[in-house]
């Protein structure tokens, strides 16, 4: 029906009912009078429909889509139809002094009445007659809170879904055996694979915006025990932005269930960091580097330099800060290596940063084992070739990406970011420059992170390999990462390791089976093989050493520690001699360096 043949009906109809409830209501308490010659009943007449078409306009009666009414739709009519009748009782005062109240009370129940039932007659016909044309999938909404209704009535009123809200989960108990829109509370997150089963539920949707990780990994875990999907709700804001639609679920993450909130930014002191400033972040087309990119431009600087080796990458990260952030500033692609020292040291003179992020690096355990020289050229030397020319050319802060497998190193990459971590520290006490170092556990999504294994391996049909059932990381995001590097920046003083509260390590294997069944598949079905732990692989790792540790908090969930320096002779020894040593002794070397041991080459050297 066309908007103006629907604004014709009504106006008739309500004409129709308007002059309806005024003839009946005084003929019912005024049997004798002459409803067909009476002046008042001509006057009420006229100036209850005058009146009642004058604010029904004013409400927008004739506008609201009616197969969506609710409780604000009722409002509008009672408001409404009771100025139209004080308005008529009104004119009654005034010209005939005197008013029919009892006849113009019931011309308002009646008129009520009437009115909403003509239009939520229209709702009922819609939620029970009209169907859709396939079959939906019976939904278990878990949260009967706001967002919980607000996404009940969407599925309700938006047949298009495929999805029917067949009942509600929430813990608190006040709320069992309540109805909201029609579907019923019907128990606690305890009892999900229960609820499932009796209900057939089909899809689980986790409607709570504001649940903490912990809570959405024990919830995710009763899920995982059923047949049902189970998909997130988004967030409230981005719905009430425009951003996202109130059904525009998104599957459960790795990252939901790391059981850790994460770290909130004090963006102020970031911002009096980087904005205005020229930003360099080297390894900026890597996973982490990438990621601290998008982040800084969060804060307008007024330049961020883009350092890498690989040329492709470089290219990527450039042409999406340009279209993402090219407004106000200017973005500076180099292709460079951070084992030229020479070039380094040209591009920090041409840019002249104020903070560098130093997160390139070679970070694949297992692969530096069999390349330590490589990883000591890059790590090491790399690092000393940045930090040197940071400090030659008075940047402010310099912030190196560091690992928690620098701490008590058993492999030859954990050695290498402890070494560069000592030789910063050193650049430190005689540099006008904050020279500070930041360490991760293993960085979910990551080039060098188990997920995307594991993700290829499901994808084959299987079997997920583990190293070992007991072996644990600590865990942590993509953009939690870059976050912590920027506010390590913005928190230096000098020399510190700063360390993010990560919670509880993760066993591999817990994660393994978290991502088979978020993939839609039973542990069976993909099956999980242990092959053994790999050259250098702790069976669980630290972030902080015992002499390192400060126990109090120097921002919520970061800590500091001050590493021990007693390896400069050897620091110097390794770098002057490193191109006459074997792979064998580099290896060896940088393993005793790192933890602190006497280094048989150095005593032979001597």
């Amino acid at each position: 029906m066309s908007y103006q043949k629907r604004l014709t009906f009504l106006v008739l109809l309500d004409s129709l009912i308007v002059l309806s409830a005024i003839y009946v209501s005084l003929l019912t308490l005024h049997p004798t009078m002459n409803i067909l010659q009476s002046q008042t009943v001509l006057l009420s007449s006229i100036t209850l429909l005058l009146s009642h078409h004058f604010f029904a306009s004013i409400y927008r009666l004739y506008n609201k889509a009616w197969e969506y009414a609710s409780v604000g739709e009722l409002v509008a009519i009672v408001k409404s139809v009771s100025l139209s009748i004080m308005t008529t009782a009104l004119v009654q005062q005034l010209v005939i002094h005197d008013i029919y109240f009892r006849a113009l009370m019931l011309a308002w129940m009646l008129h009520v009445l009437l009115i909403g039932g003509s239009r939520f007659s229209w709702r009922i016909y819609r939620d029970n007659y009209i169907k859709p044309q396939v079959e939906a999938k019976r939904a278990l909404i878990i949260g009967a809170g706001s967002a919980g209704t607000m996404l009940v009535r969407q599925l309700i009123h938006n047949v298009d879904t495929g999805l029917e809200p067949v009942a509600f989960i929430d813990d608190d108990f006040r709320k069992n055996h309540l109805q909201i829109h029609g579907v019923p509370v019907v128990g606690n997150s305890k009892k999900i694979a229960k609820i499932v089963d009796k209900y057939e539920i089909d899809k689980i949707i986790i409607a709570i915006p504001s649940l903490k990780k912990h809570e959405m990994k024990r919830i995710f875990e009763e899920c995982a025990g059923t047949k049902a999907k189970t998909v997130v709700m988004p967030m409230i804001e981005d719905v009430m932005l425009g951003k996202v639609s109130v059904n525009q679920f998104r599957d459960v993450q790795v990252e939901d269930l790391l059981g850790r909130d994460p770290v909130e930014l004090d963006s102020e002191s970031i911002s009096k960091k980087l904005t205005g400033k020229t930003i360099l972040v080297t390894g900026a087309g890597g996973s982490i580097g990438s990621e601290i990119c998008r982040q800084v431009c969060k804060f307008h600087p007024k330049k961020i330099v883009l350092v890498g080796h690989g040329e492709n990458s470089i290219y990527q990260i450039d042409m999406e800060l340009r279209n993402k952030h090219i407004e106000g500033i200017e973005v500076i692609p180099v292709i460079a290596d951070v084992q030229d020292r020479h070039r380094i040291f040209e591009v920090m003179e041409e840019q002249k940063p104020d903070v560098v992020y130093h997160a390139a690096a070679h970070k694949h355990v297992p692969l530096m084992e069999y390349n330590p020289k490589e990883a000591v050229k890059n790590n090491v030397f790399g690092t000393k070739n940045v930090a040197e020319a940071a400090d030659t050319f008075r940047v402010e802060t310099f912030v190196l990406v560091s690992t928690d497998k620098a701490v008590n190193p058993t492999n030859v990459m954990g050695s290498t970011k402890r070494i560069a971590e000592m030789i910063i520290q050193q650049l430190d006490k005689h540099s006008e420059t904050k020279f500070v170092a930041v360490r991760f556990g293993n960085v979910l999504g990551s080039r060098g992170s188990v997920i995307p294994l594991f993700k290829k391996q499901i994808l084959a049909g299987g079997p997920v390999t583990v190293t070992h059932p007991e072996m644990t990381r600590y865990f942590m995001t993509i953009p939690e990462a870059s976050r912590l590097v920027m506010q390590a920046g913005s928190l230096a003083r000098g020399g510190e390791v700063f360390v993010l509260d990560m919670g509880e390590p993760v066993k591999i294997v817990d994660l393994a089976k978290n991502l088979i069944q978020l993939s839609g598949y039973t542990i069976e079905e993909i099956g999980i093989n242990y092959s053994g732990i790999r050259p250098g692989e702790k069976m669980y790792e630290e972030l902080l050493g015992e002499k390192e540790v400060h126990k109090e908090a120097v921002f919520p969930k970061i800590f500091i520690g001050k590493a021990v320096l007693e390896q400069e002779e050897e620091i110097r020894f390794l770098i002057d001699r490193f191109e006459g040593m074997s792979t064998k002794e580099v290896s060896e070397f940088v393993l005793n360096l790192a933890n602190r041991r006497k280094n048989k080459v150095l005593a032979v050297a001597k």
